[in-house]
């Protein structure tokens, strides 16, 4: 069974997309988000908050960091427990970097292609240990 109440921490550039993909989950019953727009935002979202993101929702092409060295950075410091990319690149690029993620044992549980659909997200929330 998939909890609802999982705190998200939520990374996207790109201003539509954000308040679009914040919409959908707070539509799907995630209420428990914090959204930002930059990996540097994250950071400090992260280094301030009180306990680790249950997921970190990101963006694998952000401005100032990519998303997967995002979530290497996060999971090695214990501020993540699980990472799923968003990005709008090919299916064969994402495949490309969670196979380098699962090579350095990273949390990442898979990526979504924009926009998000419900029922991938929850698919992937399934592989939650």
């Amino acid at each position: 069974m998939i909890k609802d109440n999982l705190r998200i921490l939520l990374v996207e550039d790109h201003p539509f997309q954000l308040r679009a993909t914040q919409y959908l989950l707070e539509s799907y019953g995630f209420t428990q988000l914090t959204t930002t727009d930059c990996a540097q935002g994250a950071l400090q979202l992260m280094l301030t908050a009180t306990q680790p993101f249950d997921i970190l929702l990101c963006d694998q092409c952000l401005p100032d960091l990519c998303g997967l060295d995002l979530v290497k950075f996060a999971s090695h410091r214990g501020m993540i427990k699980q990472a799923i990319l968003l990005s709008s690149l090919t299916p064969a690029e994402l495949d490309q970097l969670k196979h380098m993620a699962n090579t350095h044992g990273l949390p990442l549980l898979g990526y979504l292609i924009k926009p998000l659909k419900q029922y991938e997200f929850r698919k992937l929330l399934t592989l939650i240990p």
